[in-house]
């Protein structure tokens, strides 16, 4: 409840000041200045600045409402006392404050239609008569105006501001509705006369025709060796032209690295291979380069239906695939040589040549035949198709040539769209019994390549280094033991309080000992790195500089993280 400042002051004693000083006048032309100020703490400061013309009154401190309470406004005095808990208790209401050196404190609130705006606080040796107290309540009723005002035209603004934003976004949603809505006819058309052909029993020449009707383009379809196999449109070569297998062996390559039609010269080309394996070559003639989306949405849906059609043709492909991933899978798990070779002889793949394993991983790509598709024509350059299968989520070749440092992997992420990947090789493989062990120094490299710093790449099990002692074949529970006993007081501590002392230690290796690599490759600063391995030393009570404690810590820490995965 406001209470009238007047009362305040205990006695009746009345302003000393003359009537005559007075200057109401004087607020009505403050008002015009008030009213055109656009901040809040600005019309508080010039309220205040006023506050003295008044009277014998002087303005200690403004205040603010915001979201977090009341904040001070900076006044002309720059070192008067502060009354903030004194306004917490007034509950938002008006009302006496205590301050020294002053016998009548008094603290005004200004409110608008939503509730409290803020505060002026006004100090005097007496308090206020009647004509006083309406000038004082005149300025702070003024100042609350001019504040609610400045509310009012925030608000109209912000209004005025969305309402241009819902305009632009309804005038853009308008115009790609109507973008979409013609794709779609367009991609309509393309189903239903594909549709059709399909219907009718399909055929080369049915393709090629559809295509040729839908994008006003000379369609045709080659066999995987440049042969003209159908044709529909004008300008049919006569004679068709033969190209070099070295062109045409690049042409597919270029053209194979992209899963959408490219363009090649004067054609627009797309191939036909729905399980990883070249089918045909559907194209369209295009020396004026004028194809649009349209067109290359048709071409690629004719190169669906071209590969549905051309599926039937591959039933024994398919049965020999099937066959070669069952040979892999019983070569890595084990096998009798004798049958290992009579097999491998049945599908064409010769098993007395040198062999490597290569097993393949590609966070993201689901564990299915895509992925496995992918990785054939990332690795079918060559003039020997490798063996391949899948298992789990990763994909295992067993493949004549060692890939070329990263040549595969540069090859699979152009594939796949991502680098995000890694690969592992084994050793070489003379013989059929040799492949299990293979396989696992395959993964071992896998593994080791994806706990390292660089987890993308190629890692070869012939440059694993230390990492080869610690491979396959090692008793695990001697590992764990000698992990204890180099590690064990650090993961303990690093169990029961939350820290990362063990993982600091470890990248602290990993960047030879070099601070600032170690701090970045944990995204901490120079000081906080500093005080872990401070802490290391103490917890661990080992000499980090002694070389053959160094030297073991670092091993244990490996293994802690490559064979044991961070945990114990």
């Amino acid at each position: 409840m406001t209470r009238h400042p007047g009362n305040l002051a205990g006695t009746e004693r009345q302003d000393p000041r003359p009537l005559a000083a007075l200057d109401p006048h004087g607020l009505l032309a403050l008002s015009g200045t008030l009213f055109t100020c656009t901040q809040q703490s600005e019309i508080v400061r010039l309220a205040m600045r006023h506050v003295s013309a008044l009277g014998p009154y002087h303005a200690q401190a403004g205040y603010l409402a915001t979201d977090d309470g009341l904040s001070r406004v900076p006044g002309d005095d720059a070192g008067a006392p502060t009354v903030d808990e004194s306004l917490e208790e007034l509950g938002e209401a008006d009302g006496s404050v205590s301050l020294p050196d002053w016998s009548w404190n008094w603290a005004f609130g200004l409110r608008g239609v939503g509730g409290l705006l803020g505060y002026i606080v006004v100090s005097s040796h007496s308090g206020p008569d009647e004509q006083g107290h309406v000038l004082l309540s005149t300025l702070v009723g003024l100042t609350s105006a001019a504040m609610s005002l400045t509310v009012t035209r925030a608000a109209h603004h912000d209004n005025a501001a969305e309402l241009s934003r819902l305009r632009t976004e309804r005038d853009t949603a308008l115009r790609q509705l109507d973008t979409m809505r013609s794709k779609l006819n367009l991609q309509k058309t393309v189903h239903e006369t594909l549709a059709r052909v399909a219907a009718r029993g399909g055929g080369e020449d049915a393709i090629t025709q559809a295509l040729y009707e839908l994008t006003g383009l000379s369609a045709l379809i080659e066999d995987r060796f440049g042969n003209l196999r159908s044709w529909a449109g004008p300008d049919r070569p006569d004679p068709y032209p033969v190209r070099s297998t070295t062109y045409q062996a690049e042409m597919l390559r270029q053209v194979g690295r992209e899963a959408s039609p490219v363009r090649v010269k004067d054609r627009l080309i797309a191939l036909a291979r729905p399980r990883g394996d070249l089918l045909g070559v559907l194209a369209l003639e295009d020396p004026e380069a004028t194809a649009n989306e349209h067109t290359m949405f048709a071409l690629d849906h004719a190169q669906w239906s071209l590969a549905q059609e051309l599926m039937h043709m591959r039933d024994i492909t398919e049965v020999e695939l099937r066959l070669r991933r069952q040979l892999i899978d019983d070569l890595l798990e084990g096998t009798d040589e004798a049958s290992a070779y009579a097999r491998a002889e049945a599908v064409g793949h010769d098993l007395q040549r040198t062999h490597y394993v290569v097993v393949v991983h590609w966070p993201g790509n689901a564990p299915d035949d895509s992925f496995t598709r992918a990785v054939e024509r990332a690795t079918g350059t060559t003039a020997i198709r490798p063996l391949i299968t899948r298992r789990g989520d990763r994909v295992v070749l067993l493949t004549e040539a060692r890939p070329d440092d990263d040549a595969v992997h540069a090859a699979l992420a152009q594939e796949l769209g991502t680098p995000d990947g890694a690969i592992g090789v084994s050793t070489r493989c003379d013989s059929p019994d040799g492949v299990p062990r293979c396989y696992e120094e395959a993964q071992r490299a896998l593994e080791v390549r994806q706990n390292s710093r660089q987890r993308s790449g190629t890692t070869f099990f012939d440059d694993l280094g230390l990492y080869r002692i610690l491979g396959p074949g090692n008793d695990l529970r001697e590992l764990e033991g000698f992990v204890r006993e180099w590690l064990g007081r650090l993961i303990d501590y690093d169990t029961g309080h939350d820290t990362e002392l063990v993982e600091t230690l470890s990248r602290y290796f990993d960047c030879g000992g070099n601070y600032d690599d170690a701090a970045a490759a944990l995204t901490v600063h120079r000081s906080t790195l500093r005080y872990r391995l401070q802490r290391i030393r103490e917890i661990s009570d080992r000499d980090l500089g002694d070389v053959d404690t160094r030297l073991n810590l670092q091993v244990a820490t490996r293994i802690w993280r490559i064979i044991l995965g961070g945990r114990q």
